[in-house]
């Protein structure tokens, strides 16, 4: 099956003219795909999106493997070559394009910043993943149980996620500013909301209300990307 394609071009601020042409392969209630869309929009960068639905199976077609051996969303193309993995992108945007900086300067603050988001994306997202639920429900198990156990694996991450940020101030999780902390919390509190899990925990509500106000974390919205519910 040929992967169903919607594009859309975003752009925000100033545009780098130099830089290579940016292409998103997403979904647009993809957490993962959320995230480097929320990196895009900070950078101000150009970028055209290419959506496949992941209900329909359309990352496993053979086109898209041919890009994505793993079958996975979210994709970056850069030119001629091709980036996988959410973190790993949002890190080559930053490197490439440092102003803002989703990174403290300083080492010890980058880790704590970087332990933070892998909170999210190794521990807490993966159970939630659409093949790992599918997988869970071949065992047998009722789409009940299913959500029970994504709900307490998101709301026990989530806590630890509070505990990490309690000693920090400002509207953000590290401080006065946007890190790559809040561009992987906001995804996964949209998910949290999805499967009905509880993230009243100490400072993240009220960071989640101060990227609200962020252009760039409003146009990364699920319900604002053209694929949505298409």
């Amino acid at each position: 099956m040929a992967s169903a394609a919607v594009t859309v071009t975003r752009a925000f601020g100033m545009i780098d003219m130099a830089c290579e042409p940016l292409i998103l392969h997403g979904y647009w209630r993809s957490t993962a795909s959320w995230r480097v869309r929320i990196a895009l929009g900070l950078k101000g960068l150009e970028w055209e999106g290419k959506a496949h639905d992941l209900r329909a199976g359309d990352q496993r077609a053979s086109d898209y493997l041919a890009l994505n051996p793993q079958g996975f969303v979210p994709a970056l193309e850069v030119g001629d070559d091709l980036l996988t993995q959410s973190l790993a992108i949002i890190e080559y945007l930053d490197e490439l394009h440092p102003d803002p900086p989703l990174l403290p300067a300083e080492p010890l603050e980058r880790a704590k910043v970087r332990a933070f988001a892998q909170v999210i994306a190794c521990d807490i997202h993966p159970v939630q993943n659409l093949k790992v639920l599918k997988m869970l429900k071949k065992t047998g198990l009722d789409q009940a149980a299913i959500d029970a156990w994504a709900v307490q694996v998101i709301e026990q991450g989530l806590a630890a996620c509070s505990e990490l940020i309690a000693e920090n101030s400002g509207p953000f999780c590290f401080g006065d500013k946007v890190t790559l902390a809040d561009v992987l919390l906001v995804p996964q509190l949209g998910n949290a909301r999805r499967f009905g899990a509880r993230f009243d925990f100490g400072r993240i509500t009220e960071i989640e209300a101060a990227c609200a106000k962020l252009p760039a974390f409003a146009a990364a919205r699920p319900e604002n990307q053209p694929d949505a519910d298409a």
